[in-house]
């Protein structure tokens, strides 16, 4: 794999100020000018925050945790071994949140802001920040793409990230310093890209390039008609959009036809394989008897899906991590689908990967985050 010559970036640690509003003693009454986004009164003599809910705390139960998969292995791999009873052993799980589980209220990031001139400060109503929660916090910024990244690649052993773009190149990156490597030049833009062990496969119109990123090796795999922009490896099988192939023979072996809108992105978590798609869905499948896929749970997102990736905490608890097309990322547990946090962007999201150590990487027009999971806080 031929690498021509790239600009140089060097990683920028980023701060991440946050600010909370604070009010004075005024009337109990909240600005119908400033709900509505237009209070031109300095001092204003109501209040320029919500009033505090009437109701009181909300208290825990002693029920614990959401019920779990017993196995937590990885998002990658051979699946545990299925006895007569699999489905209906795990199908419950999807889906339900536990009694100590509270869904949060959407928050809105304040577009003045996001251009720079928004004029309130500490009292806006509307998020000043490029995330929302504790569990995670952003690194570094890199970008030198020419259009939005669409894919991110971390092949194993290597000390080497790739990204794809619209813009037709891959770049290399050196994970230690964050320089640009190389570019690969590519004959149409890049939908998708993933690793699996040492090699790198990217999804461009009409073919899916593969490159082995230690002995040079290139193959095309032709048959995807139009731009492919899901693909996922899984139990020596590779999902490309709608098909299964084979890694052995490089034959399909199943189309998936439960989707009613373009399938943007794949992911397999244990026994399960899980898609996601412009029809406001994340299907959960499982293999049935026969070796066939069938659907056993559907998440509702409103926004439509882009990018799928799955990690664990440091407690080791399964995490989803959802593109949407709002240019926003969604972290949830699995398998309840409560949500713990969301990544905001200027442009859409179009790649996702995750690395050792709890980081993971979301790219868009801008460049590509290096983000990582927060640490449990030690008790004495």
């Amino acid at each position: 794999m031929d690498l021509d010559g790239g600009n140089r970036r060097v990683f920028n640690r980023l701060g991440s100020p946050s600010a909370a509003p604070t009010d004075s003693s005024k009337h109990q009454k909240v600005c119908y000018h400033w709900r509505a986004g237009k209070c031109t009164r300095f001092p204003c003599p109501f209040l320029h925050s919500e009033l505090p809910h009437s109701s009181g705390p909300i208290t825990a139960n002693g029920s614990g945790a959401p019920k779990r998969f017993a196995d937590d292995s990885g998002f990658s791999g051979p699946a545990p071994r299925r006895g007569p009873n699999f489905n209906n052993n795990h199908n419950n799980s999807w889906g339900r949140m536990g009694p100590n589980k509270v869904v949060r209220k959407t928050e809105k990031i304040c577009n003045y802001w996001v251009q720079g001139n928004c004029n309130y400060g500490d009292k806006c109503r509307f998020l000043h920040s490029w995330s929302l929660g504790e569990s995670f916090t952003m690194l570094n910024h890199l970008d030198g793409h020419q259009k939005v990244v669409s894919g991110i690649a971390l092949p194993a052993g290597m000390d080497k990230l790739y990204t794809g773009s619209k813009d037709e190149t891959v770049r290399a990156w050196d994970t230690n310093s964050g320089q640009c490597m190389g570019v690969i030049p590519l004959s149409g833009e890049v939908g998708c890209m993933i690793s699996e062990g040492p090699w790198l496969f990217v999804g461009i119109p009409n073919i899916v390039k593969a490159w082995n990123t230690q002995t040079n090796l290139e193959l095309s795999l032709s048959g995807p008609v139009g731009q492919v922009y899901a693909m996922v490896v899984g139990n020596d099988l590779l999902f490309a959009g709608t098909q299964v192939w084979s890694l052995e023979t490089l034959q399909c072996l199943q189309t998936l036809t439960e989707h009613t809108n373009v399938v943007m992105s794949l992911l397999c978590w244990e026994q399960f394989l899980l898609s996601c798609s412009l029809d406001q869905t994340i299907k959960v499948w499982v293999a049935t008897e026969n070796g066939n896929l069938q659907v056993t749970y559907t998440h509702n997102e409103d926004p439509g899906l882009l990018n799928l990736r799955g990690m664990h905490d440091s407690e080791s608890k399964p995490v989803l991590l959802c593109a949407c097309n709002d240019n926003s990322v969604r972290l949830y547990d699995l398998p309840s689908f409560s949500e713990r946090g969301k990544i905001f962007a200027k442009e859409e999201i179009r790649a996702i990967e995750v690395g050792p150590g709890g980081l993971f990487f979301t790219g868009d027009g801008t460049g590509f985050r290096v983000w990582k999971l927060a640490e449990p806080i030690a008790t004495s």
